[in-house]
Formats: C-alpha cells, sequence, structure tokens
C-alpha cells in the first residue's frame, strides 16, 4: 500500500502552471522539488490542501485565482523610468531586480516594458489579476528524515513593503 500525503511526510512533486484564459504555460518545474508536507508550505494553501491524501504517482489540477493569494494587482508598484537613468544591466525584459527601501525591506520587480526611451518594472507578483491551473505530478511520498524536518520548519511571514521607498540594491 502506498503512502498518502500528510503532516510530516516528505513529498516531491513537478508541477506546471497555465494561464486559465490563454492555456499558456507560465512556468514549469520538471526537476522534482522536495518539502516536508505540514512544515514547509511551499506553494499556495489551496494547493497543499489539494494534496492531502495523495499518493506517489497521482496527477492533480487545482485552479488558483491569482488575486486570493496575491491580492489585488497594485498599479503603484508599476514605475517607469527614462532609460539612461537604468544601468545597462537591467535593460532586458524579463529581468529581476531586487529593490530595498530605506526601512531594508526588499522586493523583486520585472523589466515589463522597454523602448528606446523608458523602461518599466513591476513589482506585482505575475499571478496577479491571472486566474491560473497548477497540474501536479506527485513523485515521492515518505517519512520524512529527522533532518528534513528540521530543514522543514515554518517560513517567515511576510513583511509590508512602502513601494515608493524602493531602490535596487
Amino acid at each position: 500500500m502506498s503512502e498518502t500525503i500528510q503532516d510530516s511526510k516528505f513529498v516531491e512533486l513537478t508541477y506546471k502552471v497555465t494561464d486559465r484564459k490563454t492555456g499558456h504555460v507560465l512556468t514549469s518545474v520538471e526537476f522534482p522539488l522536495g518539502y516536508v508536507h505540514g512544515h514547509n508550505e511551499i506553494l499556495a494553501p489551496s494547493v497543499h490542501a489539494a494534496l492531502e491524501g495523495r499518493s506517489a504517482g497521482d496527477v492533480i489540477e487545482v485552479p488558483i485565482d491569482g488575486n486570493q493569494i496575491f491580492g489585488a494587482r497594485d498599479e503603484s508598484l508599476v514605475f517607469t523610468d527614462r532609460i539612461e537613468n537604468v544601468p545597462e544591466e537591467y535593460r532586458q525584459i524579463g529581468t529581476a531586480i531586487l529593490m530595498e527601501n530605506d526601512n531594508g525591506q526588499t522586493r523583486s520587480f520585472l523589466v515589463t516594458r522597454l523602448d528606446d526611451e523608458t523602461l518599466t518594472v513591476d513589482g506585482n507578483n505575475p499571478l496577479c489579476g491571472r486566474e491560473v491551473v497548477f497540474r501536479l505530478e506527485i513523485q515521492t511520498v515518505r517519512d520524512a528524515t529527522d533532518e528534513e524536518m528540521q530543514a522543514g520548519g515554518a517560513m517567515a511571514g511576510n513583511v509590508e513593503i512602502d513601494p515608493s521607498r524602493m531602490r535596487p540594491i
């Protein structure tokens, strides 16, 4: 009898995230991602809930509303600047720029638009405003080792960030 996903089980899975409206694959993880269930929840809570009771070999699809997980899109997190004010290494669409405000809080911004005169960065999570489907393939379910339990502890909580005070670090 195969083991099922529950608290303190080590789980490895692969997944693909697809935009529900367009059908485009937004991201995929083909190398198995491992975590200790109930200890370091690395995906959305609804995804972890859908994994409960599943076994290695199972394939599930979980619809997700990005607004429920990441909040509504915040246009104050979108900045456009003249290209000459932006360092050369950031002048490519898709480049991630880690920014820090005066309080030491950080947020990742993505370069989303670039032309001859301006560059635009966006600090919203790319899933904001999207409905997506997580397709997960469970590879492994087993008891977690003591070391995995220690490494799989609770993750730090979210921090409130003032986007108007952000600068590259």
